[in-house]
């Protein structure tokens, strides 16, 4: 397990283990400086160890953002190696919270993150925003307010991809897809959401093969999932895996990547490398991103490459967002407790209240401990939780791999993502 910390602030000592001591202070205008430790869990290794590195870059700029704001708080942030793996999201998880985090930005995978919400975050009291679990399992939890994130549910995404498959096939009435999707919370979610959606527009689903993300190969499910010449493909992975299940697809001779649709499970610039061109050539695909317009989204941009390191990364805005979002959780509430931090985290996302991006990060500060309201204006867009903790605002790039190129496209907002138009080949 990888470990490792990077504290702000001139105070060292940690003033709150697992959210189950005493608040530090009663309310937002309290006086008295905050300790806040985060523990930010990332798939370093395993499937998704694509985005790992981005991610934590990204944390570590928020809190030196936060450190920069010169708020007399301290905040330190350990990050933990999740493995892509729920039993090792959860170890990840409890070392956190035993070396004191009453905040945790992850997990990453939705598996993941189901697994640190039920056997760590609700049962020992900590905040939970995760940047990356699209499950609509997630929306579903019964955790006190406990488990947010800052990416929006599959629930969106589904319908937003149908949106973008319809115009290459002239629209979805009476028109084939068949879908294969990894086994887990993220793959099946997903792959029934999309379906409804396709079904919604007169469309249907053909062949739909899911199957064990840890098979050493995949030629039996290729071919079933080529089976009946259908209009269109829709794979729901990771980039792990889909190094196994894009090669056995090419083998059957029956598949066209450029009639293939992915999710942001699959948006990797490193993926034709990884997987081969003949795999990936020609997919599209949609993945929560950063709007293009917006003052946060821009300088976060450019705050980002600044800084040097590891390339931009689906999720990398995300997690800059979930880590602001437990300090500014913890700043409105008073305390580094989870469960006072959990009831303040959707009003400090959204409306109503004064809007303020983390450039503005000391004026915030300011307002919530006079007791004002604020709303956060994220480095990923607006990010305006809801009561389950789900944002609801943002948008989805849309993206096509072109030899080994990645490129963004076009883009949806997500309240527009049950009917917006968009472009049908990029």
């Amino acid at each position: 397990m990888l470990g490792c910390a990077c504290a702000i602030g001139a105070v060292a000592a940690l003033g709150a283990c697992g959210g189950g001591g005493e608040p530090e202070q009663a309310g937002g205008g309290g006086a008295q400086p905050l300790e806040l430790k985060i523990g930010d869990l990332l798939p370093l290794t395993g499937d998704l160890s694509d985005f790992g590195p981005p991610g934590r870059k990204a944390a570590d700029l928020a809190v030196e953002e936060i450190r920069k704001a010169g708020t007399g708080d301290t905040v330190t942030i350990a990050h933990e190696d999740t493995q892509t793996d729920p039993q090792a999201a959860v170890s990840a998880a409890r070392k956190a919270v035993g070396e004191g985090a009453s905040c945790l930005a992850g997990g990453w995978a939705s598996a993941s993150t189901l697994a640190i919400a039920r056997s760590v975050a609700t049962r020992q009291r900590v905040l939970e925003i995760s940047p990356a679990s699209t499950s609509d399992e997630i929306t579903d939890l019964r955790d006190r307010g406990l488990v947010n994130r800052t990416v929006p549910p599959d629930s969106f995404q589904g319908p937003a991809l149908a949106d973008a498959l319809a115009p290459s096939l002239g629209g979805g009435e009476g028109k084939t897809v068949n879908v294969g999707a990894r086994n887990d919370a993220y793959g099946t979610g997903l792959a029934k959401s999309f379906g409804n959606a396709w079904k919604a527009k007169g469309g249907r689903i053909g062949e739909q093969v899911i199957y064990d993300p840890m098979q050493p190969s995949y030629n039996s499910e290729a071919g079933k999932i080529v089976q009946g010449a259908p209009d269109a493909f829709v794979i729901v992975d990771f980039p792990e895996t889909f190094g196994k299940v894009g090669p056995a697809l090419v083998r059957t001779g029956d598949w066209d990547p450029a009639k293939t649709f992915v999710t942001d499970g699959l948006k990797s610039d490193s993926l034709p490398k990884d997987v081969g061109r003949e795999a990936t050539d020609g997919i599209r695909g949609t993945a929560p991103g950063a709007p293009d317009e917006g003052d946060a989204p821009k300088a976060f941009g450019e705050l980002y490459e600044q800084a040097g390191g590891p390339g931009r990364q689906t999720f990398d805005a995300q997690n800059f967002d979930a880590v602001m979002l437990c300090y500014l959780s913890a700043v409105a509430a008073g305390s580094t407790d989870g469960p006072e931090m959990a009831a303040k985290v959707r009003e400090v996302s959204g409306p109503p209240g004064i809007m303020y991006t983390f450039e503005q990060l000391g004026d915030a500060v300011k307002a919530l401990k006079n007791g004002d309201d604020i709303d956060y204006q994220g480095a990923s867009g607006p990010l305006d939780l809801d009561e389950a903790g789900d944002a609801t605002s943002g948008v989805y790039d849309l993206f096509r791999y072109e030899g080994e190129s990645l490129n963004v496209f076009d883009e949806v907002p997500v309240r527009a993502a049950g009917g917006a138009k968009v472009k049908a080949g990029g």
